[in-house]
């Protein structure tokens, strides 16, 4: 009489029967499967002996059930990440999770060079001047509301320029009848020493200091010679061909003030009406 061939689970004979063996055990094909198979981690169901499993992080998976949570492609052989347990394609993931490019709307795809600014994101050759539309890449630039200029185009089209030397003003600059200025380019015509920040006053467009524009322009004080600046105590007093400081103009004999009084032309001479009087009686 021939050896029993029992399953070592349910002593069921095994003789025509496919089995598997363990350690040495024999096994039929519902025991095995009941002892042995894994729980597919997507379906909760049994992984048979017989279907392709798939292994990912400590889970099982049927081949049937290894799928892209989004587009329900299956991933046995594609490449796949996981975002919380769940399993992506990669272009799921991507076009999920990865930044969007503002200017092409096209997935900034992970490796490739991008660039930042504002809580945006742009491929790198889609970030270009708004003026000469030229990839701005690693360079400077300058926002002005939505767009973006290199340095530039935002210094030809924006920035003022000086006066004289027709360069932009970067930072900074002086204004002088509504024209800016480098400070180093606001000088005297005379002495040509700097301007910004002390007084000067000009000959039409020509600025001068008050020292060269009193020594060529300004006019003499009829009592002590000293040009009239219109700086300082600038006002003055005009008689026919004749000017005076305010604080010059006053009697020639007593020396009161005759500002804002009556006074008396005497050839080189004025006089108050006191001083006239006198002068008449003698």
């Amino acid at each position: 009489m021939s050896d029993r061939f029992d399953c070592g689970e349910c002593k069921e004979s095994l003789y025509g029967r496919k089995y598997i063996q363990v350690e040495g055990v024999s096994h039929c094909i519902p025991c095995y499967d009941r002892l042995y198979a894994n729980t597919c981690q997507e379906c909760k169901e049994l992984i048979a002996h017989n279907a392709r499993e798939l292994f990912y992080e400590d889970r099982h998976y049927h081949e049937h059930c290894f799928r892209c949570l989004r587009c329900d492609r299956s991933l046995a052989d594609e490449p796949f990440t996981s975002q919380e347990e769940a399993l992506l394609c990669n272009d799921c993931y991507h076009n999920e999770f990865s930044s969007k490019c503002v200017a092409c709307d096209k997935t900034v795809m992970p490796g490739s060079k991008k660039l930042e600014y504002g809580g945006s994101a742009w491929h790198e050759d889609c970030f270009v001047c708004h003026g000469c539309e030229k990839p701005i890449g690693g360079q400077s630039f300058i926002p002005d509301k939505d767009d973006y200029y290199c340095v530039p185009c935002y210094e030809g089209r924006f920035t003022p320029r000086c006066s004289l030397c027709k360069k932009a003003l970067a930072t900074g600059g002086v204004s002088y009848k509504d024209e800016t200025w480098h400070k180093e380019c606001l000088v005297c015509n005379g002495c040509k020493s700097p301007l910004a920040g002390q007084p000067f006053t000009s000959q039409g467009d020509t600025p001068y200091c008050v020292k060269c524009f009193s020594s060529l322009y300004a006019q003499k004080c009829a009592s002590c010679n000293s040009p009239i600046t219109g700086f300082g105590e600038g006002k003055y007093i005009s008689f026919q061909d004749r000017q005076w400081h305010q604080p010059c103009f006053k009697c020639s004999h007593c020396s009161v003030s005759l500002v804002g009084s009556g006074f008396f032309p005497d050839r080189d001479q004025i006089l108050c009406g006191d001083c006239n009087n006198d002068q008449e009686d003698q």
